[in-house]
This record gives structure tokens, sequence and C-alpha cells, in this order.
């Protein structure tokens, strides 16, 4: 293993100024591959230091071994000023400060150890175990304000019988009735951890747990179940009683819950919640009184998006709010009142985290992934830079592009210029679909295994991202235009989108392509059957393909009809046929890449499977492969995986899109890699 050096502002000035005398370049696949972006951040008691993780996936492209993303811990001190504090081959996660400041803490597995709470002195010093349980992974912890104690919340209790039979083969599975729950611990915090940690009785499947400033109260999020149904629409915040460990409020909210937090003096809670049990997201601040358990929400119905809050230690409450593809951040007073908003320009605020009066963020921009800002002032002091080769790579302009769509709706979106502008006669154009569709993109970093980015800019391509009927950013009445009607708006506004960027000159109308994962995934399947005329080439991924089977092959058949569908499959068996793609096989004639991971739980890969046979029988001049991933599930997570999807999903575009060639022969089975791709790299 090896310790990297310090960042300095410095090495950061001296490296860019190296990058910006090399030849400018295409972003390439294995470029994507290399990102490193900032995980979780925390900020220290006294405001001198931020803690925070580098999230990374194995170089697979210079030979490192597949695997997983990995998180590293540094600690940031200024612009620049930068020095990682553990070994580079620590995964860690959770990590946050100690009361006194003194250590940082984190989540992590110790060789075939199960994961425990670990610190680290920050002033020198090796890491040690703070808190563990015997047998159990710990998921997450929360520190005493007074530093003696940690709340762990950990896995449940091995069933030791359970597992022999699993070991003799008999290892059946009933489903959904085999419940996992969570279980809360109370550990001392000492010299050495606690042998004996007291086990706390809590409700239900506890997914998290907070103190408050006080010790007076704590605050857990339960679900009925562990089923994922469960967790997205039947999740409550509890308020317990931290002297008698009795739970003294549940908060009754509808919907979805996010994140919650705890003002300083304990009187409020800030929840980020659904407006009603309809409400496709969660994005609205509700203020909650502790003591009666009172609900006003704040802001309902305005056309934004808030994503995370945070209280200051005078009571004010910090939160980052989307408005359609931009950012602010915002500050408010006691009562709820607004008392500055900051426009952070060109940043894409995701998380916020503060400490006495420093206030820290998570942003990204067009032209960067995620890094580390401080607000001073009323601007944004940037502390790290992760991907500092990206000075090398030249950018296609990056912009917000609005349009009205056929029923006078307007639309916004982020477009993605190829490099050195728009060609006479239009640019081969990528729609880029989100899913959700209760999800939304903004104008920041939007480059990634599966998003064509500057990917696809640097290769001459036109990328446009549609914020389309259902997104989150515009308001809870836009987020609710699709339910009860998939497909129409929803994705006539992405017709409408093709048809305004060839009429603006970007776009050439007959190299149109479309491509997205999940619910952008069932968008490409329509866009590739129903509108079959409008595109020239699709990339489907975990997508939807039939919508009477999707209810019972997936983990979310209530959330769907909440906040999708609004009817029931037997409510009018037709009706649904009609808004699944393979009722319109017929018509498929664009030529069409279908990816799924074989261990995808929330949209079978019998969907993709469905219309990959359907158009391979029906249609079968019309260009179609179906890859599956094994071991992967709803997205890829290893890094071959997702490196592979990149190259396969570009060399599918420059077959059948930018030729505009729907009849071109099938590209080989497998994309070629580069040298060393799949050796081992060596360690300094």
């Amino acid at each position: 293993m090896k310790l990297r050096a310090p960042l300095t502002a410095a090495a950061l000035l001296a490296t860019a100024s190296i990058a910006a005398q090399a030849q400018a370049r295409p972003m390439t696949p294995e470029d994507v591959a290399k990102l490193e972006s900032v995980g979780t951040i925390a900020v220290s008691p006294d405001g001198s230091r931020v803690a925070y993780t580098t999230a990374r996936l194995p170089d697979v492209t210079e030979g490192e071994e597949n695997g997983t993303t990995t998180q590293q811990l540094s600690m940031a001190y200024g612009p620049g000023n930068v020095r990682e504090f553990l070994p580079d081959d620590m995964n860690v996660s959770g990590v946050r400060f100690s009361p006194d400041g003194r250590m940082v803490s984190f989540l992590w597995a110790d060789g075939d150890d199960k994961t425990a709470v670990w610190g680290i002195p920050v002033d020198g010093g090796a890491q040690r175990k703070l808190a563990a349980v015997e047998g159990a992974a710990v998921r997450s912890y929360a520190w005493s304000p007074d530093g003696n104690h940690m709340h762990l919340l950990v896995a449940a209790e091995e069933d030791k019988d359970r597992t022999k039979q699993s070991e003799a083969g008999f290892n059946s599975v009933v489903y959904e009735e085999e419940q996992q729950l969570n279980r809360l611990f109370r550990a001392r915090i000492g010299g050495e951890p606690d042998a004996e940690p007291q086990e706390v009785s809590i409700p239900g499947y506890v997914t998290s747990f907070q103190i408050a400033d006080d010790a007076r109260i704590g605050v857990i999020e339960t679900a009925p179940t562990t089923l994922i149904d469960d967790q997205y629409v039947n999740k409550k915040v509890n308020i317990l009683d931290m002297a008698s460990g009795d739970v003294r409020l549940v908060i009754n909210t509808p919907g979805k819950i996010d994140d919650v937090e705890i003002s300083p003096d304990a009187s409020q809670l800030a929840l980020i919640a659904a407006v009603d049990m309809n409400d496709p997201a969660a994005t609205t601040i509700h203020f909650v009184d502790t003591a009666t358990g009172t609900v006003t929400p704040h802001n309902a119905g305005a056309p934004e998006a808030v994503v995370d809050v945070e209280y200051m230690d005078d009571g004010r409450l910090i939160a980052a709010v989307h408005v359609g593809a931009q950012s602010v951040l915002r500050i408010h007073n006691l009562d709820g009142s607004l008392a500055r908003e900051i426009d952070p320009g060109a940043l894409i605020i995701s998380n916020v985290e503060t400490e006495g009066s420093v206030i820290a963020v998570e942003a990204s921009a067009p032209r960067h992934p995620t890094e580390l800002f401080r607000l001073d002032g009323d601007s944004f002091t940037r502390w790290t830079s992760h991907n500092p080769w990206l000075s090398e790579i030249d950018f296609g302009e990056q912009r917000t592009f609005r349009y009205t769509a056929r029923d006078g709706q307007e639309v916004e979106g982020v477009l993605i210029e190829p490099v050195g502008g728009v060609p006479a006669g239009g640019a081969p154009l990528i729609l880029n679909v989100h899913g959700g569709p209760e999800a939304h993109d903004s104008n920041g970093w939007q480059t990634a295994y599966s998003k064509p980015g500057h990917v696809a800019a640097g290769q001459g391509y036109a990328v446009f991202l549609p914020n389309y009927r259902g997104s989150t950013g515009y308001g809870t009445a836009f987020s609710k235009q699709h339910q009860g009607n998939y497909t129409d708006p929803e994705f006539t506004d992405l017709v409408d989108a093709k048809r305004a960027l060839v009429a603006e000159g970007i776009a050439d109308a007959d190299r149109v392509g479309v491509t997205g994962g999940s619910y952008g995934g069932y968008a490409t399947a329509w866009s590739s059957t129903r509108w079959s005329e409008e595109f020239a080439a699709g990339v489907m991924f975990v997508g939807i393909s039939n919508q009477i089977s999707k209810f019972g092959t997936g983990d979310i058949p209530y959330e769907m009809y909440n906040v999708h569908s609004r009817a029931w499959p037997w409510d009018d068996w037709q009706k649904m046929l009609e808004v699944s793609p393979i009722y319109h096989v017929d018509k498929a004639e664009t030529p069409l890449l279908i990816m799924h991971g074989e261990e995808d739980t929330r949209v079978d890969p019998g969907q993709s499977l469905e219309l990959y046979r359907s158009i391979k029988i029906r249609k079968p001049d019309t260009p179609v492969r179906m890859v599956f991933y094994p071991g992967e599930g709803h997205g890829n997570r290893k890094a071959a995986a997702r490196y592979d999807y990149n190259l396969r999903m570009m060399r599918w575009f420059d077959t059948y899109l930018k030729t505009g060639d729907r009849n071109a022969a099938l590209p080989a089975e497998r994309p070629e890699l580069p040298a060393g791709t799949t050796g081992t790299k060596s360690e300094d």
C-alpha cells in the first residue's frame, strides 16, 4: 500500500499549468473509467477543517483489479491543502468528527471482521476500533453530544440454524417473508471498545438514527417492513425519548420522506418530504414541532426541489435547492422566513454541511464532477481538485435549453453541443433520458458510464438531457403531469425536444438517437417502437417493456400505483398493454441495443428479454442486441461492467446514429479493450 503526498495549492497550480500546455483532446471512455469525486463530507466542530471521502472505481483500463466504488478518507484544511488520512486500500464510509473534534470516526471492515466504528486522531496517530457489535455489521452510528457513548444501528443477528441449513443445501428463500430487521445498540466509548453494548428496543425496520445536541431526544426513521416499497411510501419519522427509550411521537406525514434534521435546541425538525401520498418525490421542507408533532409545509408547490437541509448552530436552516436545471443555497431564519439566497453561478449544489459559521458544500459544474467548496461571503471557494487532467479535455459548450411542447407546456433540459460547435445541417443528437421519472438533470457534470455527455460531444454528437413531464425541480404539479397517463405527455415531450432542436439547427432530423436507464430505459423502448420513425438508434438500460408484467415482477408495485399509474393493471388491461413498448413492436425499425443486470429486482431482466424476443421474431430485419451483466442489479456497480457498457453504448451510436444507416451490420459481439485492461497493475 502507499500514501499519496498532500495536495497543496502550489501543486494544483503547477499541475494545471502543465496540463494547459498540452494539446486539448476529446474525452474518452477510458477517461470516464478513471474519474474521481468527493463522496461525503464532515466539518470539524471548530470549522478549521473538513473531512471527506474520495469516491473512485478501480481503473480497469490500467489493469487495476475489477471491483466496486471505494472511498478513501482525506482531510482538507483550505484551498488545495488536502492530505490523505488513511492508506488508500482502506475503504471507509460514515465519516464524522467526534463532538470534541479530536478524532474522525468512520465505518470500516478490517479484513474478515464485520464493519465497525473506527477513529483516527486529527493531530496524528493510528486508527483504532471505537465500537462494534459481535457478529454483526454496523450500518450507521451516532455520537452522543458528550462523546461518551455511541448508538449503533447494526444488521440482524445471524440465525445459526438457518446458516447450517443453507450450508447443507437447504437454501430456499420464502419471498418477501424472511425479514432481517436492524437492531440498535448503545455502546460506551473509552480506551477499548465496549464488550457488551446495550441493546435498545426499536419499532419496525429502522433505517437511520440521530441524537439531538441536548441529548434529550433522538430521531429514528422506520418502515413497517424491510420491503423497498414500504421504505418508499410508508416510512415514518419517530421522536425517541432518550431517557426512557420510548417513542414519544410519530410524525404524521404522507408519502415519501428524505432528509430529516434536528434543530440545535431540539424544538423543531426540518424534514424533506412529499406533500401528499401521490407526490412523486420528497422535495418540500416541512417544519415539525417536536413537542406537539405539528407539521407545517414550507413553500409547498414552488417550482423547485429541496435536495438537502442542515441547521446552523444559531438555529438558522441552510437548504440546497434545485430550481429547474440550476441550484441556489438558501439560509432561513428561525421562523422559516428567508434570510439570504446565494446564487452559486455554474455550480450545482448537491449536499451541505455546517459547523459554527462555516458552510461547506458538495457541488459539480459542467466541466468537473463533485468537489468540495466552502461559502465565503457570497461566493464559493473550491477546496479540492480530483481530476486535474480534465484541463486537457476539449469540452463542448453546455447550457440549458427550453422549448414549447405541443400542448403549450414549457420544458427545459441540458444541452451539450459538439466540440467545435454545431456543423451546418445539424449534428447527430443523443437524447439522454433520466430515470424516475421523479428525478431531474441539472446543468452540472453530466458524463458517466451510462451517460454519453462529453464523450459523445468529443466525437461530434450533440447531447440533450430533457426534464420531461414527471421530472422534479419544477414543482409538484409538473411532476404529477404524467400520472395516470403513461407515455403521454411525458414521452411526447421527447419527440417535441427532438423537433425543437432540429428547428434550431442543432440536430440533424435523420440522426437522432435516444438512451436512458430504468424509466429512461422505458422511454428508450417506447421511442424505439411507438416513435420509431423519429429515432435512428436506441440504447436501452434496465428498462420497462411491459407495464402489465412489470407490476408482478418488480419490487415497488405500490409506489408505481401511488405516484405513476394511479391504476392497477386489472382496472383496464388493454390500456396498460397499449402503453407497453411490446405492443408497438410492429413499428420497431430503430436499431436497439438492450442491456440489463441479471440480478435486477427493481425492473426484472425479463422486461428486456420480452422486448428483445418480440423484435427478434416480429421484426427480424431490425438490428437488435441483448446484453446481460452477471451479478449486476438495477445499474452496474463494478468497474469492468461500467466500462464495457460505455464502450458498447458509444459503438452502437457510432454504427447506427452517426452514419444514419439503420441497416448497418451489427458491430462485433465484444468491444475491443485497451492493452493491459485485463492485467494486474503493480503498486509503487
